[in-house]
């Protein structure tokens, strides 16, 4: 039994490690959804391509920085994609941008908003807010911090659902 015990926590970690999806932004600036933070390195050429790959196969090639977006799989990153246009989001239009690269921004920026305004919601509706400690206990947040968790998340939730004019 003393030994089923650490494989189960192993194995949990593991899936629960696989069932999340990270964004990178590459060295041109588009942003990639992945459920692995497996490394990637990325780079522009001399021509202007932009590059990347698992091993830093060029002089210029810099480590992509994962953000954790979700718990879940990139089906769900991608779903977003078969909603209607009007709950896509902004109006906003970036100078140069293609219509496909719009689509692809207004899609992450209503995801970004709809993750915030859950997390924002799960905090509110939580009986109380705790922190995991460093011994893998939960440590429950005392009022002024559980008002500051609050806030962070309420100024968050409103920086990635602001309106766009």
């Amino acid at each position: 039994m003393r030994q089923i015990l650490p494989v189960l926590l192993v194995l949990g970690f593991t899936s629960l490690a696989q069932a999340a999806v990270w964004k990178w932004v590459d060295a041109n600036g588009d942003v990639h959804f992945v459920d692995s933070r497996n490394p990637i390195y990325t780079w522009v050429d001399e021509r202007g391509d932009v590059y990347y790959s698992d091993t830093p196969e060029h002089e210029d090639a810099v480590p992509a920085e994962f953000v954790w977006v979700s718990p879940g799989s990139l089906r769900d990153v991608q779903s977003i994609e078969d909603r209607p246009e009007d709950e896509a989001g902004s109006s906003r239009v970036d100078a140069g941008e293609t219509p496909e690269q719009r689509a692809e921004r207004e899609r992450a920026e209503a995801y970004y908003c709809r993750r915030a305004t859950e997390i924002h919601e799960s905090y509110v509706n939580a009986p109380r807010l705790y922190r995991i400690g460093d011994d893998g206990e939960r440590v429950y947040l005392d009022e002024e911090e559980a008002a500051q968790t609050l806030e962070e998340t309420r100024a968050r939730r409103d920086e990635l659902c602001r309106p766009v004019s």
